[in-house]
C-alpha cells in the first residue's frame, strides 16, 4: 500500500491532524502515514514548497502527498491532484506545485471533482483524504477529476538578475530550526552568472565573499584554536538542497541566537550578490 504523507500549517495544538489520520485509518486500516511537517508558517506557500521539494524525493514512487496549506477552495484556488516525478500531490492550486515542479513537467493534472463533496472549512479532511484513499486503493486520477491546465505560477519568488548580469537579488524563503536563513538563490544560478568572478554577498550590513559546502569549512584547522573562526561566526554555504544559506556556526536560537535573529532577517527579506 502506498505511503501517504501529510504537510500542513495546522500545528499540533488542535484536532486537525488527529482527525485526518483517524479518517485515513478508518478508510484504510493498513495505511502508512508519514508526517513531513505540520509547522509550516500559516499560508506560507514558499516555505511549504521548499520543504516538500526537498523531502518528497526521499519517498518511493507512488507515494501520495496530502498538502494542507492555503487549501480552502475558491474560483482562484481550485483543488487539484497532480502526478509528477512518479509522486501524487493532492493540493490547492496556490502556487506550491509550480514552485516544486519548476524543473519537472507534471505527467497529469486534474481538477478534483468528487461526487457529493462536503463543502466546509476543513477541505483537507472532507476532500483531500477521500482522493488520497482512492489513489491508495489503485484508483486513477481520471475518476476523481477532469484535466486541468491552469496551474498557478508565482513569479514573485524567483531571484532577479540585475545590472546586466552583474548582480543577483534574492530573498529569504525559509528559516530553519537553527535560525539558519535559506535564500532562493540556487547554486546553479549563482555559478551561471559568476563565471569565475569574485563576488560580495550582502545581507543587511554584513558582507561575505566566500561560500562553503559544509558548516565546518569555516574553520581553518591549520591555525591555533584561539586564532580560528568557530562557534558564533557567520558563514554562507550551499546547503544540502543547493540553495545559498546563511548560518551562525553552531548557533542556538534559545541561547546566542541564529543568523535570522542576529542579522535581523525574516521571510522575504532581500539578499544581494554583486559580482566584481
Amino acid at each position: 500500500m502506498a505511503i501517504i504523507t501529510l504537510t500542513t500549517d495546522f500545528g499540533h495544538k488542535d484536532h486537525f491532524v488527529g482527525a485526518i489520520k483517524g479518517t485515513i485509518y478508518t478508510e484504510l486500516e493498513d495505511a502508512k502515514i508519514v508526517d513531513i511537517s505540520h509547522s509550516i508558517s500559516p499560508f506560507n506557500i514558499q516555505e511549504c514548497a521548499y520543504i516538500l521539494k526537498n523531502s518528497y524525493k526521499a519517498f518511493p514512487e507512488g507515494t501520495i502527498h496530502i498538502v494542507g496549506v492555503d487549501s480552502e477552495p475558491s474560483p482562484e484556488n481550485e483543488h487539484i491532484a497532480v502526478l509528477v516525478d512518479g509522486h501524487y500531490f493532492i493540493i490547492a492550486n496556490n502556487g506550491v506545485i509550480c514552485l516544486i515542479t519548476s524543473e519537472i513537467k507534471p505527467e497529469k493534472v486534474v481538477e478534483i471533482n468528487i461526487p457529493n463533496p462536503q463543502f466546509g472549512s476543513f477541505p483537507v479532511l472532507n476532500v483531500f483524504v477521500q482522493v488520497a484513499c482512492h489513489i491508495s486503493r489503485g484508483g486513477t486520477l481520471e475518476v476523481v477529476g477532469k484535466p486541468f491546465d491552469k496551474l498557478k505560477d508565482i513569479k514573485e519568488f524567483a531571484p532577479r538578475i540585475t545590472d546586466g548580469g552583474n548582480a543577483i537579488v534574492g530573498s529569504v524563503i525559509y528559516i530553519d530550526n537553527y535560525g539558519n536563513v535559506v535564500t532562493n538563490i540556487q547554486k546553479s544560478l549563482f555559478e551561471a552568472y559568476r563565471k569565475g568572478r569574485r563576488f560580495e554577498l550582502q545581507a543587511r550590513s554584513k558582507k561575505i565573499n566566500e561560500i562553503h559546502y559544509k558548516y565546518s569549512d569555516i574553520i581553518n584547522f591549520n591555525l591555533e584554536k584561539n586564532q580560528r573562526k568557530g562557534p558564533g561566526d557567520l558563514l554562507a554555504l550551499f546547503n544540502s538542497a543547493e540553495y545559498i544559506e546563511l548560518a551562525i556556526y553552531k548557533s542556538d536560537l534559545n541561547t546566542v541566537g541564529g543568523a535570522s535573529t542576529l542579522l535581523g532577517l525574516d521571510y522575504r527579506d532581500t539578499i544581494t550578490i554583486n559580482f566584481l
